[in-house]
């Protein structure tokens, strides 16, 4: 299966930058069409929030004003959509079925972000988002979040340092789980055309399920060459030690499952999905 249509949110500028970056990449190795997402804030749903003791024209102040900032931020969006996908030499049209050229669109719609990016996220391929990095923004975590959960499709997280390549030596974190075997799945494509493929377990990140030894004849079936590596925990911290071997491989890629605890859980107590989040500096496929 190709990759043919790619789902970019944008919201703060600064992520947008990032996720777009990549999102038309992917968009240019796949010919795919690269869907912008602008998600409004309702206006109407600054009243429930303004609470008790303000008066009608205070709540329409308000509402007028969240109306204003809106708008400024589509139009700053937009504008930055229209660089981006200039500098790429993207084609700004509709979605067509032509697989020799990549296009791009951009859209606006009203709601809450997490909601509107997760169902139009089920009729795309990929969903791209910035990295949720530590004490980031709380709204890409959220939306993160949601399409992992309520889409069920996968997702690639940007680095917040655009990448020059994706998808040419990748790395796969495998350790037998539902979730793991969900994002071998995604990556699939990817693998079919990659130049190098390395399978990263240790038994400490292992859980139960098949071995790594098994995964690599089950890639081969797929016609996908993968070579085992070891995942060696650093200050005991099993992402930091998935994070330095991608490293060491050179991947510009790493697949691997999401969490399987509720997220509140997650970051509780936080773990190797968490730990990754927060410190990849390449691009990550995703799912769950």
């Amino acid at each position: 299966m190709s990759i043919r249509k790619i789902l970019v949110p944008l919201a703060s500028t600064a992520a947008s930058e990032s996720a777009l970056a990549a999102g038309l990449l992917v968009g240019r190795i796949w010919n795919a069409h690269v869907l912008a997402l602008h998600v409004r804030v309702d206006a109407r749903d600054v009243a429930p929030l303004a609470g008790e003791g303000l008066s009608g024209a205070m709540i329409e102040e308000m509402m007028a004003a969240t109306e204003k900032e809106g708008g400024e931020r589509a139009t700053l969006l937009r504008a930055i959509f229209d660089r981006a996908v200039a500098a790429q030499e993207i084609s700004l049209a509709a979605p067509i079925s032509d697989q020799n050229v990549a296009t791009a669109a951009f859209a606006a719609a009203v709601g809450r972000e997490e909601d509107v990016v997760a169902q139009q996220a089920r009729l795309a391929d990929l969903t791209v988002i910035t990295h949720p990095e530590a004490g980031g923004d709380a709204a890409s975590a959220d939306t993160l979040h949601a399409v992992l959960f309520d889409s069920g499709r996968p997702v690639l997280l940007a680095p917040g340092t655009p990448p020059a390549t994706i998808g040419r030596r990748i790395c796969v974190a495998w350790n037998g789980t539902a979730e793991s075997a969900s994002a071998v799945t995604a990556a699939l494509p990817w693998m079919q055309r990659a130049e190098a493929i390395r399978i990263l377990s240790s038994e400490g990140y292992q859980r139960r399920g098949p071995p790594a030894e098994e995964l690599a004849p089950y890639l081969a079936l797929h016609g996908v060459a993968a070579e085992l590596g070891t995942i060696r925990p650093i200050g005991g911290v099993v992402g930091a030690g998935i994070l330095a071997a991608a490293s060491e491989f050179g991947a510009d890629l790493l697949s691997m499952g999401a969490y399987s605890h509720s997220r509140l859980r997650q970051l509780i107590l936080g773990g190797v999905t968490r730990h990754v989040l927060e410190h990849a500096d390449l691009p990550i496929l995703m799912s769950r």
